[in-house]
């Protein structure tokens, strides 16, 4: 579990991108970039949480581009709008990875699997599972940090899937500005 007296620098923050730092467009995908719409207080929560934890990267599923709905020159103009955004904001990612594969495809770098994870180890070999959170909004995102031993935090307001996957939700907040300001508590 998290003690907010112990987040430090050590800590690292691996956060989901839809339904966590922009809008999840429900039955559909962020394809443009005008299609990317922070939630409400993304990029200050994602500064404040910048200024507390280690590495912060991003890990997300972006079936859209195995499917064909776009490319990843696409995806990279998408990110860049968002690490604009949290720049803008006195935040820091220091890496966004994705996995542009298919759900049936089973692919190792796809959530829950933890090839991005292992990725961004690689990449930042500070990262020790367990002194990292895992932030996300689906049930794939808190196996993913499971399987690693992070500690898990779910975005969201749907208390029946809470109850339901209790073992693999250490904490649950309606958004990302409620979860940087427990953490900044301390």
């Amino acid at each position: 579990m998290i003690n907010t007296f112990q987040i430090d620098k050590s800590w690292s923050l691996f956060l989901d991108r839809d339904g966590v730092i922009n809008e999840r467009k429900m039955d559909a995908y962020v394809l443009t970039p005008a299609d990317f719409v922070f939630r409400e207080e993304a990029e200050q929560s994602i500064a404040k949480l910048s200024k507390l934890f280690g590495p912060v990267v991003v890990v997300t599923n972006q079936q859209g581009i195995g499917k064909g709905l776009m490319t990843e020159d696409d995806l990279h103009a998408i990110h860049e709008k968002m690490l604009t955004g949290i720049n803008s904001a006195g935040g820091r990612v220091d890496k966004v990875y994705f996995c542009p594969e298919l759900k049936e495809s089973h692919s190792f770098h796809r959530k829950p699997s933890p090839g991005m994870a292992l990725r961004a180890k690689k990449d930042f070999p500070l990262i020790r599972f367990r002194k990292s959170v895992m932030v996300g909004d689906t049930i794939s995102d808190m196996k993913f940090g499971k399987r690693l031993k992070m500690v898990t935090v779910f975005i969201g307001e749907e208390k029946e899937l809470i109850s339901q996957n209790h073992r693999l939700i250490d904490y649950a907040f309606p958004g990302l500005k409620e979860f940087a300001d427990f953490v900044s508590v301390g």
